[in-house]
């Protein structure tokens, strides 16, 4: 079971890189795999970086914004399997040990340590920006923060009003609200007792604000679980996140929902699994307490 790292994940990567790199330059960078910058040249874009001096280190939705001095940008999406190390003392590869086959690129610090991005999968991206690029380029791709002290419900009632697509495909669109995925929509759909596949655009008022608390809550208890490793996600220091310890129902088919007893079912909504609790999240139309409670195989298996 593998997922794209979320708010949370990326959000305590930022927390963790933010001491290591702010105030520090890219003294050498190396960029070994092409795909991480295509379609541009990871020569070229390996010595525009170097000499960068670090101001802030940010976050958007999914993306984890390096900001520079300069004005400049790096956005890195760690995609699916992406993940960054800090080696205080240099690349922990140097020596006798092997090289890392899912290494594809390094930055050496001005302090000597090394900061490590390794992806199996090689989904995942580096884009330099130039200081008028960085906002509109992330303003076009995802929507408000759900964290924000100032994000409100009828924020996301204003995105889901027009949205026939099922809630919970609205809420992996990061147009809608940024950095929420597939574990925590599932995780917020449950607090929310919402069904997955009920229509966007039917929710009521009542439905969008516990939906806006729901995925708020979720969130939350994600970060200060330092996100969820399931396979490939670590902290920069090479330790698990513990958010997986504590889903309520993403991942956990056939066990008891913690809230009602029922067995958590796994169908498929916007061509994603998805796990639900029948009881707690009835689709309307369909009682609880009969088998009608559960939508047909077509149905089910829709993913708009």
């Amino acid at each position: 079971m593998a997922s794209v790292p979320e708010l949370p994940e990326v959000e305590t990567v930022r927390r963790r890189l933010a001491p290591v790199l702010t105030g520090h330059s890219f003294a050498r960078v190396q960029i070994d795999d092409a795909r991480l910058t295509r379609p541009f040249d990871p020569v070229e874009v390996a010595r525009e970086l170097e000499g960068e001096r670090v101001q802030l280190v940010d976050r958007r939705g999914k993306y984890l914004i390096v900001r520079f001095e300069s004005g400049r940008a790096l956005l890195i999406h760690l995609r699916m399997t992406g993940s960054l190390r800090h080696a205080q003392h240099g690349d922990e590869q140097r020596g006798d040990e092997e090289p890392d086959p899912h290494r594809r690129a390094v930055v050496t610090l001005d302090d000597g340590s090394d900061v490590t991005y390794r992806d199996v999968r090689r989904f995942g991206t580096w884009l330099l920006l130039e200081p008028a690029e960085v906002d509109t380029y992330i303003d076009a791709r995802v929507g408000r923060e759900p964290l924000d002290a100032a994000y409100r419900a009828k924020h996301l009632a204003e995105r889901l009003e027009k949205r026939r697509a099922p809630i919970k495909a609205a809420l992996l669109d990061q147009r809608t609200v940024a950095g929420v995925g597939n574990i925590y929509a599932d995780e917020a759909l449950w607090r929310a007792k919402v069904h997955p596949l009920t229509p966007a655009s039917e929710l009521t008022p009542d439905e969008v604000a516990a939906v806006h608390k729901g995925m708020r809550e979720s969130l939350r208890a994600g970060v200060r679980r330092q996100g969820s490793t399931l396979r490939d996600y670590r902290l920069p220091d090479g330790s698990s996140g513990r958010a997986q310890d504590r889903f309520e129902v993403y991942g956990r088919a056939g066990e008891p929902c913690r809230r009602c007893g029922t067995p958590i079912d796994k169908i498929r909504a916007a061509g994603r699994g998805t796990w639900y609790c029948p009881s707690c999240q009835v689709l309307r139309g369909y009682a609880a307490s009969s088998s009608s409670s559960r939508p047909s195989r077509s149905r089910r298996q829709s993913s708009v």
